[in-house]
């Protein structure tokens, strides 16, 4: 894997988090930031606080501070993923540059009102950029807004985006497959559809979901067939919804038993909030069993904690597709549960999970299937 990346003429260090992950073949930057830090340099050189959203490892917030030679710029990080922010503290780290001058919010923050420049990485979920879009049209004075993404993924509905919030946007030519947005705030104070609500097909439940959460307009397709193999009774079993979303699946659990305590855990600040509210709203009685956590997977779990793990693993992180993210679940998974803890996942039939259960737990056994998905149930042994 490429560490060493040349942004705005510096050379810097640049990891994905963490660094012991089984896949580390993806870079933590791409031909965007280098394309956005090379315009930085030449036309806001002089940019003193300047706000980033999106920053996926940590690389605009490196590059920005590398280029400050009086060490007086401050930047402002906006973001959802939890594993984005600890990878940006530990890159500036790493690279000896100024955490003091970096603030990192999430994406349900405020946000700073006194910038002179704004930069955004364009997220692949369209509706996470409109409601991002949407707080940029409250600034009351106008900032140059800067966005960059891959050629390809920049529609004309991207742009429709921009011009509905703020400015009338213009673009950059194509620089190694990638492109450059050019807008500003305008002050138009436009809102957007998020959070959006939606009732849950067979119960009386009423979901909301946040702009960034999976499956933000219904019930997805895994979410539904998962839901038919939950486990229910009276055990006061500890449970972990793990990648829990919009925390379906752990509300459905709890409302089969009584007795569960559920721990919601997302690395997405809009997942848990969504998690959080969905409790409170349907199963208010039930909030005193529940915790809701952002964490990279069950890293910062105590061993040997749980009693069972319910879990839908993503295949992808950011815009690549990996399996690295299931792969290291399954392993804080096992760490968490207790002897003859259970891991219940779905998956896709063709992602082949119960191989690598069977060689990580040593069982697997499969308990539902249709023709796109699989659920399985792995205890750990003694």
């Amino acid at each position: 894997m490429t560490t060493e990346a040349v942004l705005g003429g510096h050379s810097l260090t640049l990891h994905r988090f963490p660094l012991d992950q089984k896949n580390r073949s993806l870079q933590a930057w791409d031909s965007a930031d280098e394309y956005l830090i090379e315009h930085i340099q030449n036309e806001y050189v002089n940019a003193q606080h300047i706000l980033v959203l999106n920053d996926g490892f940590g690389a605009l917030s490196c590059a920005l501070h590398a280029l400050d030679t009086q060490n007086s710029r401050k930047v402002t990080s906006f973001n959802d993923s939890y594993v984005s922010q600890q990878a940006c503290l530990y890159n500036l780290e790493e690279n000896k540059l100024e955490i003091r001058q970096t603030v990192l919010l999430d994406s349900l923050s405020d946000l700073p009102s006194d910038v002179d420049l704004i930069l955004i990485k364009i997220p692949k979920n369209a509706g996470f950029l409109q409601y991002q879009l949407s707080l940029l049209s409250q600034f009351e004075h106008d900032v140059p807004v800067i966005a960059a993404g891959k050629a390809k993924e920049i529609h004309t509905s991207t742009l429709k985006s921009f011009s509905h919030f703020i400015a009338e946007p213009s673009t950059s030519l194509a620089v190694k497959k990638s492109r450059l947005i050019f807008s500003q705030t305008k002050h138009k104070k436009q809102t957007c559809k998020f959070p959006v609500s939606w009732h849950l097909e067979k119960s009386d439940f009423t979901i909301l979901n946040h702009a960034n959460v999976f499956s933000r307009d219904s019930l997805d397709i895994g979410a539904r067939f998962f839901s038919n193999y939950l486990p229910q009774g009276k055990k006061p079993l500890r449970v972990i919804d793990l990648g829990c979303g919009n925390g379906v699946i752990g509300l459905q659990t709890l409302a089969k038993m009584p007795n569960a305590k559920v721990t919601f855990v997302d690395e997405s600040a809009m997942a848990v909030a969504s998690a959080k509210a969905n409790i409170e709203n349907n199963l208010p009685e039930r909030v005193q069993d529940c915790e809701f956590v952002q964490d990279d997977c069950l890293t910062d779990f105590a061993p040997n904690s749980a009693d069972l793990v319910l879990c839908n693993p993503p295949f992808h992180q950011a815009q690549a597709i990996t399996d690295h993210i299931a792969w290291q679940m399954f392993v804080q998974a096992k760490q968490t549960l207790r002897s003859g803890g259970e891991l219940r996942i779905i998956g896709n039939r063709h992602l082949d999970y119960q191989e690598k259960l069977l060689r990580l737990f040593g069982n697997c056994k499969v308990i539902g299937n249709n023709k796109k998905f699989t659920v399985l149930s792995t205890t750990k042994r003694g």
